[in-house]
């Protein structure tokens, strides 16, 4: 039920909450009764020692379920370790597969970084929202950052429909998915049997940063979470009617819970543009409030909806085995109850419309490695108060070349003696020869962060042992200042006769690539951006006024 927000107006609540309701009837008290009570045996003293016990009772409490606050989703757990075995039982832990090690990013030190994952699967939830028995997708997907002091933390929001590789990765029964040089985000799992571990893995692709668990909710988890919490405050800044999530919203602010709850969160097409891209702003809405919600008195000293809370959060959870029984997920609720709801910032992953198809999304460059690369490097998008100091980090990185380095004199790719071209407006295309899945979306990402913005991906070209450049007749100082990019050999650079003089440059990756690719990044670690990039869809934890427009 929709409950309007209002002081004492038309749609005020006309039934005041019962200040009992909830609470188990021995643990009520009316005034009448405290006042019956007999004196508390053993005089002025004693009576402070009860009352000095109860304060640290309820400290042990406060900090108990503080861990609710911080992080929505895995709330509940740490509050109510008094039922341990009951929630445990709760839970469902899945052991994913990641592959080589090596192949992984480093891992984030005491900073964590968690992968929750809203899978629209239909799977056991009957005919309700139709496709009845779908695997799903990932269709809303955060990774969040949580700061190794735990000062602030970060969520980024990664559109489902963004175009991506997405890597080889193994199913639960052992079968091998092969990957997808590229498909839309949310294609990373459900289909083809892809679990929870391809989306891991994809996000670190994608990302450069290591995931180190995740959680994952279904649309139940949005209904019961909502109404364990007593509802959740969300605002529109219009009239909404969108018969496809069945949302029907008056302008202004609104409790919402169970199923309105997941018809705010599933709108998008009444809103703003009607893409993913207008959903997200939902979201974070959302899920600020709700972590406002449990993070308020009103609920932090209710032990009815506590208990309420933890029991459907555990009932909602998937996570992955390392954080798979209520112990771990206590230790991370607490961890993340250091975090202030207005120390945390939403941010949408920056990114463009796909040049191949309007409905689909690529990365814009270079914004979303100057994002990726603050995240990975524990920066803060918090804005700092004036006058504080900036957190410690590495100097920040120099901003993208707008031109390509000139092939040296001598040496390498030198033959050509080429001066200094200008890259941003030169096409590169990149075909994948190597035999490894992502290889070519990876380098035009490290080429776009060099100042080649017209780079893009093509077919992927036959196996060939080497990385080679072709060119048409009167580019070879743009082929052979983009093999200096690279670190490529003279001999990489080849004219191609077929090229025409419209055409820009081939680049076909060989065997050697990933090698390539890997000791350039060991050699040259890049420092972190000190601000993020400029026009950066955000929301911070603790705006109230953010409204769906």
């Amino acid at each position: 039920m929709q409950q309007d927000i209002h002081d004492g107006g038309a749609g005020a609540d006309r039934h005041p909450a019962d200040p009992a309701r909830g609470i188990p009837a021995q643990r009520r008290h009316t005034p009448a009764e405290a006042a019956s009570e007999p004196p508390h045996p053993g005089g002025r003293a004693a009576r402070r020692r009860a009352l000095t016990a109860r304060r640290t009772r309820r400290r042990r409490v406060l900090k108990w379920t503080g861990g609710l606050a911080a992080f929505a989703l895995v709330a509940g757990c740490g509050g109510a370790y008094y039922a341990y075995q009951h929630f445990n039982n709760n839970i469902t832990a899945v052991k994913v597969q990641l592959g080589n090690e090596a192949e992984r990013p480093k891992p984030a030190g005491d900073a964590l970084n968690i992968l929750v994952i809203g899978t629209d699967s239909r799977e056991g939830l009957g005919r309700e929202y139709g496709d009845e028995g779908s695997a799903g997708h990932a269709d809303t997907t955060l990774l969040f950052h949580i700061a190794k002091d735990r000062s602030n933390a970060t969520a980024l929001s990664i559109p489902r429909d963004l175009m991506v590789p997405v890597p080889e990765c193994q199913a639960p029964d052992g079968k091998t998915i092969p990957g997808t040089a590229r498909t839309m985000f949310n294609n990373s799992l459900g289909q083809e049997g892809r679990d929870p571990g391809c989306t891991w893995k994809t996000v670190e692709k994608v990302t450069g940063i290591r995931v180190d668990h995740f959680v994952m909710v279904n649309f139940d988890a949005v209904k019961t979470l909502s109404t364990a919490v007593g509802g959740v405050e969300v605002c529109a800044a219009k009239d909404i009617n969108d018969p496809d999530s069945h949302l029907r919203m008056t302008k202004g602010r609104h409790v919402v819970q169970g199923d309105e709850a997941l018809a705010f969160v599933r709108t998008r097409h009444a809103v703003g543009l009607g893409g993913d891209l207008t959903r997200i702003p939902l979201q974070q809405q959302f899920i600020s409030s709700m972590i406002r919600s449990i993070k308020s008195s009103d609920t932090l000293t209710n032990p009815a909806k506590l208990w309420k809370l933890a029991d459907s959060a555990t009932k909602a959870l998937t996570v992955d085995s390392g954080i798979g029984s209520v112990d771990k997920l206590k230790d991370l609720a607490l961890d993340l109850s250091k975090v202030d709801s207005g120390k945390i910032t939403f941010a949408t992953v920056p990114v463009l419309d796909d040049p191949a198809d309007e409905n689909r999304l690529v990365l814009k460059q270079p914004d979303a490695a100057q994002l990726f690369s603050m995240v990975g490097g524990d920066r803060s998008l918090t804005e700092p108060a004036a006058g504080a100091a900036a957190p410690e980090a590495p100097a920040a990185s120099a901003p993208a070349a707008t031109s390509a380095p000139a092939a040296p004199a001598t040496g390498g790719a030198a033959s050509t003696g080429a001066a200094a071209v200008d890259a941003k407006d030169l096409r590169v295309t990149v075909r994948n020869g190597s035999g490894t899945p992502g290889q070519a979306q990876q380098t035009v990402d490290r080429l776009v962060a060099k100042g080649y913005a017209k780079a893009a991906t093509a077919a992927n070209a036959p196996v060939a042992a080497a990385t080679s450049i072709a060119h048409p007749a009167g580019k070879s100082a743009e082929a052979a200042a983009l093999a200096a990019a690279l670190g490529l050999p003279a001999e990489a650079v080849k004219a191609d006769p077929k090229l025409g003089a419209r055409d820009g440059l081939v680049l076909v990756l060989g065997k050697d690539a990933p090698a390539a690719a890997a000791a350039e990044a060991a050699a040259t670690p890049a420092a972190v951006p000190s601000e993020a990039p400029k026009d950066l869809q955000r929301v911070q934890g603790d705006d109230v006024d953010t409204c769906a427009k």
